[in-house]
């Protein structure tokens, strides 16, 4: 079975106590952006959207911000 990418926006904004409003605001992204990103909804990834989100959060490396979904490997 393929791997499936995940974007791990529910747990960065969770952590840093922001709604996806706010990192909307933040990045100027779509607020219905993000929310199909946090929810596993969209089918492509922007990386000028993956690096906005990651300078706005203060993140240095993407492997916080996406992964591989294991759950179905099992």
């Amino acid at each position: 079975m393929a791997k499936k990418v995940i974007i791990k926006i529910k747990e960065l904004v969770q952590q840093k106590g922001i709604s996806l409003r706010e990192l909307s605001r933040q990045t100027d992204i779509r607020h219905a952006a993000l929310s199909e990103l946090a929810n596993q909804k969209r089918q492509n990834i922007n990386l000028h959207h993956i690096e906005k989100i990651a300078d706005a959060l203060e993140i240095n490396d993407i492997r916080n911000i996406i992964d591989f979904d294991n759950s179905d490997l099992e």
